[in-house]
Order: C-alpha cells, then structure tokens, then sequence
C-alpha cells in the first residue's frame, strides 16, 4: 500500500497533538524554553540540509523565482486565512492562535528531504521506513508545538498527508519518467532549498524575524525545473560533443 507512511505519519502528528493539550497547562517559563529549543533544533536542521546542496547557485535561483511568485500568490496569508477559519470554527481564540500554530507546523511538518524521499519510497518501493521515522520525530514534534502554540497544530496532519500521498502515488509511476540520476540531483537540491526555509522557520519560532515562509514554497517548484533543465542541458551538451 503505497500511503501506508503516509498515513502513519499523519496519525502520529494527530496523537502527538492531542497528548500536548494534556501539557497545555504547563508555566508560560517553560512554553517559552521549549518553544526557544525547538527553534533552535530547527535551524540546525535547516543548516544541515541547506549545506547538503551541490549546485548552491540553483537554490539561490529557486528561491528568487519562488519567493515572487509566492509573493504574488500570497500563499502566506492563503494558510493563514485557512487557520482563521478552522478558529473561527472552533470558536474564539487561544494563546499564539491557531493561525499561527498551524502555519508553523504544516511548514514544519512539510518541508524537508524526509517528506519527498519517504514518500517516493513508499510509492517506488513499497518501502515505508522513512515515513515511519518521521512520524516518530513528527509526533514528539507535535507534543510540544501543541503544548506551546495550541490545538491549531493537530491540523497540519490534513497537508502532510495530502503533500506525501500525492508524491507517493505520483511515484509510482515516475521511475517510467525521470532517469534515476536526474532523480537523486532533485532530491539534494531540493533539500538545500527545503533547508534554506527550515532555517527561517526557525528564526521565526525565536522571534527573531517574520520571514514569510510558506510564500517561498514554490522555490521547491522551480529546484525541480531548474535542475532538470541543467541536466537535460549536460546531456545534449555531451552528446553535442561526441559529433564533432
């Protein structure tokens, strides 16, 4: 079954959120260190994958190209409109709003080299050790975004599931389009550019900045177009070459 990670993983950010709100009661010292230790967990998360790329001028590029499209496309305030009405349906408004909770996890959540190279071994292979790796991380995650920012967190498993089955189905199929070495440069410079979001996220948590993240999502778009264009361009170039 090709979404079985997908799901556990999912289901994990689900119970990892209803165990925080056991936790909610906790002193506001202790919300503010743990959500300080998160933040900064995040951003060495984010350096490790940002430094993991090969072609750094390609994240560079993507980012760009994303960032003013995802300025065009609002997709920021898009997710926030989303978490204002899950607020407004549950009526009223908690510390940190669930807003804000829930864009910040979903990023978290979604970002990541994890996501892709689980969900495309999930659909390729059947294979779901990663995804239930990151269900593990992802839950604890949840246990402690949701005893700091609040209910809005147990939302983010509804993109999450829906971001990693749709590359899990999607590659079923894909091993028939992209070469596997055209494979493997996406998913490292994907990850620079993922890792590159991480490490705003993580600035963000600490208040250190308001970095408009989910506005440079579609950077992991233009990662894909510009890597492929760059290898397709080798090939010919090489071919090219053995003409002359």
């Amino acid at each position: 079954m090709a979404l079985l990670g997908t799901l556990v993983n999912g289901l994990a950010i689900v119970i990892g959120s209803l165990l925080g709100l056991f936790w909610r009661n906790i002193p506001e010292k202790t919300k503010a260190t743990i959500m300080q230790a998160m933040g900064l967990a995040v951003i060495i998360l984010g350096i490790g994958m940002g430094l993991k790329s090969k072609q750094f001028l390609i994240v560079i590029a993507s980012l760009a190209i994303g960032g003013v499209l995802g300025e065009r496309l609002d997709l920021e305030g898009k997710l926030g409109q989303l978490g204002d009405w899950l607020e407004n349906k549950l009526g009223g408004k908690e510390k940190g709003g669930i807003a804000n909770a829930f864009v910040t996890a979903t990023l978290v959540f979604v970002i990541g080299a994890m996501s892709i190279v689980g969900a495309l071994d999930s659909g390729l292979r059947h294979d779901h050790a990663v995804l239930y790796t990151k269900a593990l991380i992802d839950g604890f995650c949840a246990i402690f975004f949701t005893s700091a920012l609040g209910v809005g967190v147990i939302f983010s498993a509804v993109p999450v599931v829906l971001y990693q089955g749709v590359i899990a189905l999607f590659a079923t199929q894909i091993d028939r389009i992209v070469p596997a070495d055209l494979m493997k440069q996406m998913i490292v410079e994907i990850t620079g550019t993922g890792g590159i979001m991480i490490l705003a996220i993580g600035l963000n948590i600490l208040g250190l900045t308001k970095i408009r993240v989910a506005n440079l999502l579609p950077a992991l778009l233009f990662t894909i177009t510009i890597v492929s264009i760059v290898y397709y361009w080798d090939k010919l170039s090489g071919f090219a070459g053995s003409l002359i």
